[in-house]
């Protein structure tokens, strides 16, 4: 068997008004995918879902740029995959890489007949528990009570976890750090003790205002608390590992185990967070594999649509006392519509499909349902 060829299908759909979400400073109005797929000339192809942070259109140049590499070559070759570059621009090269892996991994599952978590590791599981990602839609001057109403409608659809942001930016209704966290008693009140609860920080916080929130949420049992402060403050972020008992996580855009070290080193992580639609597969085990040397479980970034869903259902299914795995609830039905079946959800855990590679297959003509928009896929708000 031999490559013939690579694409990458570019995807938008607009959010409705309603369906639109504001966070920081920015309102979300489309939704983007990147798809790659892998075809040889025995007529399977391979499909892997890349990162939209990397801009669908570059993620798809970078893809065209790499292919001359791959055509030709056996997808069994190990050498095979183009690795991350681990920096941070172009986020573009990173996610076409990721996505290319991907791709193989599913390529291989497909071989093989078996799933991809079967190729990663023997032991692995048959379903994943996740958790809802969100409270990305809460407005400090408009309805910050949206955030438990929305958590609540989570609980009913059987999730038992569910991670939520700071909301819109602070400065614009003079929030604080007190007000902050009378929203979250609110909540734990709310679900009282029914869903796991994590706090994205979206690295906003400075470290004053990091250690006042961690405090509150370590008594109140919080999972853990994601990104509270700018990455590169790595001495900050282990001070605050040692000042709590909750974990601390982070490293969404990292994209090479090296980039990880220096907080595995420092113990500024006690949860790392890879996603792999920006490193790749490989890349997230090998991460996941060191990580745990250092005694640090691993809990994906997993954000965007279902087929990325399913790369980190697999990487999770074979990892030790794995933890929640992320799935956005605002991304709107392109979510899900890119996949022919979306795979079974039920009781808050994804079952892996008893299907070869990643065990979904693409609907039929994505490009011409959901032709690629240009553009940012979100506007600065100002007030």
């Amino acid at each position: 068997m031999r490559i013939t060829g690579l694409e990458t299908l570019c995807l938008s759909r607009m959010h409705e008004p309603e369906r639109q979400w504001v966070t920081s400073r920015y309102r979300t109005v489309k939704a983007d995918c990147a798809i790659v797929i892998i075809h040889t000339d025995d007529g399977i192809d391979g499909i892997g879902e890349a990162s939209a942070y990397g801009w669908p259109l570059m993620i798809r140049d970078w893809v065209s740029w790499l292919a001359p590499d791959l055509i030709g070559r056996d997808p069994q070759d190990p050498t095979l995959a183009p690795h991350p570059n681990g920096q941070a621009v172009p986020t573009a090269h990173n996610a076409a890489a990721a996505g290319i892996d991907c791709a193989i991994w599913d390529l291989r599952g497909k071989i093989a007949g078996k799933r991809v978590s079967e190729l990663l590791n023997k032991t692995t599981a048959d379903r994943v528990r996740l958790y809802a990602s969100s409270g990305c839609r809460y407005d400090w001057r408009e309805r910050p009570e949206q955030l438990i109403e929305e958590a609540l409608v989570y609980l009913d659809e059987g999730y038992t976890a569910m991670k939520f942001r700071i909301g819109t930016e602070w400065e614009w209704d003079g929030v604080t750090v007190d007000r902050f966290l009378g929203l979250v008693r609110e909540l734990v009140q709310e679900v009282s003790g029914r869903m796991d609860l994590m706090l994205d920080g979206n690295c906003r916080l400075n470290p004053e205002q990091a250690l006042s929130v961690a405090v509150e949420l370590d008594r109140l049992g919080f999972a853990w608390f994601e990104e509270p402060m700018p990455r590169d403050l790595i001495l900050e972020h282990a001070r605050l590992c040692e000042a709590v008992e909750m974990p601390i996580s982070g490293g969404e855009v990292f994209t090479t185990l090296a980039q990880f070290r220096p907080y595995l080193d420092a113990r500024a992580y006690d949860i790392v967070q890879p996603d792999a639609a920006l490193c790749g597969i490989s890349e997230a085990l090998r991460i996941a594999r060191i990580a745990q040397r250092y005694g640090v479980p691993t809990a994906p970034h997993s954000w965007h649509n279902g087929l990325m869903a399913m790369e980190h259902a697999h990487l999770v299914a074979t990892l030790p006392n794995p933890l929640p795995l992320e799935v956005c609830q605002i991304q709107g039905p392109l979510q899900w519509a890119i996949l022919a079946d979306k795979p079974v959800i039920e009781n808050g855990y994804l079952v892996l499909p008893d299907k070869p590679g990643l065990g979904v297959s693409l609907a039929d003509n994505l490009q011409e349902t959901y032709p690629y928009i240009e553009g940012h896929y979100a506007v600065q708000v100002q007030r």
